[in-house]
């Protein structure tokens, strides 16, 4: 079976909107099958800890001949679970959807339709978020600050809605990145990207697995995995301030010589110390964000462990 459309979907902690997905995903699906638009399923189960495995195995059975489930012996992460989908496709297109129904699986067929023309790697832009205003606002601000530090231009990054050609899925696929951001590995990657605005919806049931915290991480991913350019504004901003703290002692022993030592100065001078201790802890955390993907990376260790594979066998593999 070589399908051209392969749709990716991680899935974790989802039982309570599985059935609502699956009402919805299979209809659309099977309505661009009627176009000629063969189609697969990859649901990967990262490690959930409720019955979603034991759902997506029931789906398995119902429908084995556009369904396959990979299933993890533990959490691994959205990313992580995206990356052995990409693994396990066979389609020409490949886009990934998240479990949540945020993004109408009806909008696939827009993805498809513009992967026709030519493109390799279609994005996707939500035209009226339905999330929380902190989040609306924090994503915002870090597109911006993403797209300054590693030239990527990417306008929606939170948005999991993407269609890749096969030639970008084969260099993934290639890579072995520990910590990684999927849509934005996948741009440097493409001849020839675009973007299109899609609906975007409330999430139908559970909670989102983001937390600030993970929002935070997952930033300091995509920063530090694509751009050195944090490490050198922080060696800039060390020879400014040297400079800076160089001219500050000139002034003082100036003013010490002609002017005589001022104790109201003590306070102004601790606010520089701790400013200047401030900065250099930042620098020395940033560093150690950087040195600890390395360490990860030299490690060596396995990005995912690959339970078992529910898939049909086709006659070659048989």
């Amino acid at each position: 079976m070589h399908p051209e459309l392969s749709v990716v979907i991680p899935v974790y902690n989802e039982e309570a909107g599985l059935a609502k997905l699956y009402a919805r995903l299979y209809p659309a699906l099977d309505k661009l099958a009627e176009r000629g638009v063969s189609y697969e399923i990859v649901f990967v189960n990262d490690g959930s800890r409720d019955r979603s495995a034991e759902i997506l195995a029931d789906q398995y059975r119902l429908r084995p001949d556009v369904t396959r489930v990979v299933l993890f012996n533990g959490n691994y992460g959205q990313h992580m679970a995206i990356l052995a989908g990409f693994q396990a496709t066979r389609g020409d297109i490949v886009v990934t959807l998240d479990a949540d129904l945020q993004n109408p699986p009806e909008e696939i067929g827009a993805l498809v339709d513009k992967m026709r023309e030519g493109y390799d790697y279609v994005g996707s832009i939500r035209r009226k978020r339905q999330d929380a205003a902190w989040r609306t606002y924090l994503s915002k601000a870090m597109n911006r600050i993403r797209e300054k530090i590693t030239r990527i231009k990417i306008t929606d990054q939170g948005n999991m809605l993407r269609a890749y050609g096969r030639n970008v899925i084969n260099l993934i696929n290639q890579c072995s990145e520990v910590n990684t951001f999927v849509p934005a590995l996948a741009y440097t990657f493409a001849r020839k990207p675009t973007e299109i605005v899609v609906e975007h919806e409330e999430r139908t049931a559970g909670e989102s697995k983001y937390s600030f915290y993970s929002l935070i991480r997952l930033n300091f991913d995509l920063m530090t995995g694509f751009s050195i350019m944090p490490l050198q504004l922080f060696s800039m901003m060390g020879m400014v301030l040297s400079g800076l703290s160089g001219g500050l002692v000139v002034l003082l022993l100036i003013r010490r010589f002609f002017l005589g030592a001022e104790a109201e100065g003590l306070f102004t001078l601790f606010a520089i110390a701790f400013f200047m201790m401030g900065v250099i802890l930042f620098g020395i955390g940033l560093l150690g964000e950087y040195v600890g993907r390395i360490y990860q990376q030299v490690q060596g260790r396995p990005r995912f462990v690959v339970q078992t594979i529910l898939e049909e066998k086709s006659e070659d593999q048989a």
